[in-house]
């Protein structure tokens, strides 16, 4: 008998299924102040990088960061990895998220709705947004941008969001969201600045950057390289827990 685990047929499956399904908030209703108590606002960045004033340097720490970003490769996986085909455009792709806690692995749709790639402000900008959509165990918006201070050569990771907790049926799931929801929300966060900072120290070192590998269906799960854990065997895939 089939268990409901995680594996590649499943992985593909939702993915694919995504594409039925909406962004789940009201633009509308999005937070106009950072003081909005209706919704979890945040804004962080990480300097991750530096190089010589002005444009960004060719295969520099701007451009390396981009391609970090691009390509889904600063989650932390023991807590999320990402699938989805990189040959789709950015704009518009769906992703299927993959959240891990313990032994529980949840399916989390998102989309693509946004992409800057502009010089404003004296600063160099280039990132995304994403939306999360029906099913998922939140409501929001979360934006990844790589910024380059044109005047002092400071490159910085900039993550900015908000969002709430969707409805979720499950009691079960309803209270471990709100028991640990939030910490783990700012932990990502946390992690991620890390990762991207550590990956271009090792970029300046001479180790490769990590890419999207795509398997012969075309998906592919970042970050690149994820081992197995030890509670992949006994893990239980919920998926789109939100309604």
């Amino acid at each position: 008998m089939r268990r409901n685990r995680p594996d590649p047929e499943r992985r593909r499956a939702d993915l694919d299924g995504l594409a039925a399904r909406a962004v789940n908030f009201d633009a509308a209703d999005a937070p106009v102040t950072a003081s909005d108590r209706r919704w979890h606002v945040d804004h962080g960045r990480a300097l991750v990088g530096s190089e010589p004033p002005g444009d960004p340097v060719p295969d520099g720490d701007w451009e390396r960061a981009c391609a970090v970003v691009r390509g889904y490769q600063f989650t932390d996986h023991h807590r999320l990895r990402g699938v989805f085909r990189p040959a789709d455009p950015l704009l518009g792709r769906d992703m299927l998220l993959e959240g891990r806690f313990g032994p529980l692995r949840f399916h989390l749709g998102v989309r693509v709705t946004d992409v800057v790639d502009t010089t404003r402000d004296g600063k160099r900008i280039w990132g995304w947004t994403y939306e999360t959509l029906d099913g998922h165990l939140e409501r929001g918006r979360l934006t990844y941008e790589v910024v380059k201070d044109l005047a002092d050569g400071e490159v910085e990771f900039v993550i900015r969001a908000f969002s709430r907790p969707a409805r979720i049926p499950n009691p079960f799931y309803r209270l471990g969201f709100g028991l640990f929801g939030r910490a783990v929300q700012l932990e990502f966060y946390h992690r991620a600045g890390q990762r991207v900072r550590d990956l271009l120290a090792g970029a300046r070192s001479g180790h490769p950057l990590p890419e999207p590998v795509p398997g012969p269906d075309g998906v592919t799960v970042a970050p690149a390289g994820s081992p197995r854990a030890a509670t992949d065997l006994v893990a239980h895939l919920v998926r789109h827990p939100g309604a």
